[in-house]
């Protein structure tokens, strides 16, 4: 009787248990931390990612999103992910130089001549292939997101390279960027992108070089009075995660959230297109900063003086990518 009722008491506590195990199981956290507000191309396509996951897998997954470097700032995100304590992160490409020389070719000015170039090198094979460069240092690139093309903010006018001459300039931690002004006889400084605002109003800083929905939506254009619509590089970033997390999500999950981001990605895409033209005209209406149209005469001054970047890099990028990334264009 006695090994009967135990044996029953078991059997019943191995039921509850795995009638239990469903409800007790705990849902994949993804932390995904930016440095954007939330109102950025960035920032809408975290949320979209975030909802889209809500609604596609439910209490499964759980997205965490913390804008504004809430958590980590662009130049930690990284080592944080390698640590497990941050799962998804979009850094500007150029966060990635040290992890590989190949990534730094999106940085090299005058490249592209417009968003669509852009889009037809990313989706082409070359483009591609770079997601995976970064795979041996434990961290896999799932998509490109775009914020657009860059323009330069001063404190002075810049019509042509000479104009720039002397001023400070912050940059992202980029050697591409850093010769880029270098070649122009400014000095570049190494900042985090939420330090920019009060280095450029106390002006401990001149200028800084950013898209048109950044310089918008981080009000630079309210303590800059000058922009240069120069459109002479590329702002895009990549969507990564680290290899141990993402190969450890069950199949079927790990697909759900793929084909979640990617949809969110294609919103983000559309949004980043859409406020360029939108927070350009917001800022022109403003008259807070007067902005800058260069005739073709002047800007082909800019791409001469900063051409010579493309040769000096060629060695670390190699020449066969910067030319398919050129063809583009075409």
């Amino acid at each position: 009787m006695f090994r009967r009722t135990t044996f029953a008491i078991a059997a019943l506590a191995l039921s509850a248990a795995m009638l239990a195990g469903p409800a007790l199981a705990k849902p994949v956290v993804i932390k995904f931390s930016h440095v954007v507000a939330e109102n950025t191309p960035k920032g809408q396509m975290a949320n979209k990612f975030r909802d889209l996951v809500k609604e596609r897998l439910g209490d499964k997954v759980e997205v965490e999103v913390y804008p504004n470097s809430q958590l980590f700032g662009d130049n930690k995100v990284l080592e944080a992910m390698m640590l497990g304590d941050v799962q998804m992160a979009a850094p500007s490409l150029s966060k990635f130089s040290r992890y590989t020389k190949k990534l730094q070719l999106y940085d090299l000015p005058f490249l592209f001549t417009n968003m669509d170039a852009v889009e037809k090198f990313q989706k082409g094979p070359e483009g591609q292939h770079l997601l995976e460069s970064i795979s041996s240092k434990g961290l896999i690139g799932l998509g490109y997101l775009h914020n657009g093309m860059k323009q330069l903010s001063s404190s002075k006018p810049l019509r042509v390279p000479a104009d720039a001459k002397g001023l400070k300039f912050r940059i992202m931690s980029s050697d591409v960027l850093a010769a880029q002004f270098k070649a122009l006889h400014a000095t570049p400084l190494k900042k985090p992108f939420s330090e920019v605002f009060t280095l450029l109003q106390t002006k401990a800083i001149d200028g800084q070089e950013n898209t048109w929905s950044n310089i918008y939506s981080k009000k630079f254009f309210e303590v800059q009075p000058y922009i240069t619509e120069s459109n002479h590089g590329l702002l895009d970033y990549m969507v990564v995660t680290s290899t141990e997390f993402w190969n450890g999500l069950p199949e079927d999950v790990r697909a759900e959230v793929k084909k979640s981001l990617d949809d969110a990605i294609v919103f983000g895409n559309k949004v980043a297109a859409e406020k360029a033209l939108g927070d350009k005209q917001k800022i022109i209406d403003s008259k807070r900063s007067e902005v800058i149209e260069l005739t073709p005469e002047q800007r082909n001054q800019w791409v001469e003086v900063m051409k010579p970047v493309w040769k000096e890099f060629e060695g670390q990028i190699g020449k066969d990518l910067i030319d398919a990334a050129y063809n583009s264009n075409k």
